[in-house]
């Protein structure tokens, strides 16, 4: 499952949106278990199954661990506490509470997310009339995440925080990955297996908290099989190597086959319905952000181009 180094000139922005939008399967794969499991056994299971995939690069990345230095190891904590185990237990647990759909699109303000913490953290400069375009994209998810802007219920709030704040920590795996990188000689790929390594205990902390079942079912198995690999491991094999190859305008536009994916697998097969508020808020999310990166892209990237849920192979964060 090591990201497949892509070699020639030719461009991948169909790789790039391929892997981007595997991500956008994750709801037609969570939300059914969401409905048998409580989110701490699911995600617990995802870490488990990915940190078996992952087993032969385990000694390697814990060799590169060792050898960081110590605000590199703490990041790293975080990161698959944080940003790989608590944010995933959020996302499962607000897709339980709100509709498949706005949970998921509402991660396209992790740039934003991430546009901040690099600044802070890394010293990375918003270039001027940030605001111009991060304003109307705030303002989009919030149409985006209540059927009514205007008449908003407690169980929409809650389910709109969580989703925000699964947005908030996997933008953290963004900019504390760039972090780890920038401070120790560990590879993208070890960066990667590290996050799952660490936030498999991490799981299992969650899951002893929330009294939840350790155990599952025969049939359980499968799903949760395919929603580590897939929309987990597969999206970000795909689509890193692409984005290696693809020019960051094609890339940021491929990009949008996430929420997209999400959008129409939502209302076909898991029986998510918008309200024509809802639609201009994702149309207002995506413009804007898209608008964003292309303008922060074609000068210097205020964050690594395509940060996605838990990144950490440019900075997974999916």
């Amino acid at each position: 499952m090591r990201p497949t180094s892509w070699r020639g000139s030719g461009d991948l922005t169909w790789l790039v949106a391929l892997g981007a939008a595997l991500w956008g399967t994750d709801a037609l794969l969570r939300a059914p278990l969401a409905g048998a499991l409580p989110a701490a056994s699911i995600v617990l299971w995802e870490h488990l199954i990915i940190v078996v995939v992952l087993a032969p690069w385990l000694p390697r990345a814990w060799r590169a661990f060792r050898r960081m230095p110590a605000p590199s190891r703490v990041a790293m904590g975080v990161i698959g506490a944080g940003s790989s185990a608590l944010a995933t237990v959020l996302f499962t647990e607000a897709l339980t509470l709100g509709d498949p759909i706005t949970p998921l699109v509402l991660q396209k303000i992790q740039p934003l997310v991430a546009a901040l913490g690099a600044a802070w953290l890394l010293g990375e400069r918003l270039h001027r009339g940030y605001w111009a375009y991060a304003v109307p994209a705030l303002v989009g998810a919030w149409l985006l995440a209540f059927a009514d802007p205007f008449d908003v219920h407690v169980q929409a709030v809650v389910a709109a925080a969580l989703a925000a704040g699964a947005a908030v920590l996997w933008a953290a795996g963004t900019v504390l990955g760039r972090y780890v990188g920038a401070g120790s000689d560990a590879t993208p790929w070890e960066i990667t297996v590290l996050r799952f390594a660490i936030g498999l205990p991490a799981a299992l902390v969650v899951l002893l908290v929330d009294a939840g079942p350790l155990a599952v079912t025969v049939g359980q198995l499968p799903p949760l099989v395919a929603l580590a690999l897939v929309p987990g491991l597969l999206g970000l094999a795909l689509y890193y190597p692409g984005l290696r190859r693809t020019p960051a305008a094609r890339a940021t536009l491929a990009e949008l086959a996430f929420p997209l994916t999400a959008t129409v697998l939502g209302v076909t097969l898991l029986g998510g319905t918008l309200t024509a508020t809802q639609v201009v808020g994702l149309v207002v999310v995506a413009v804007s952000v898209t608008a964003l990166g292309l303008r922060e892209r074609s000068r210097r990237p205020v964050v690594a181009a395509g940060d996605a849920p838990g990144e950490t192979v440019s900075s997974r964060g999916r």
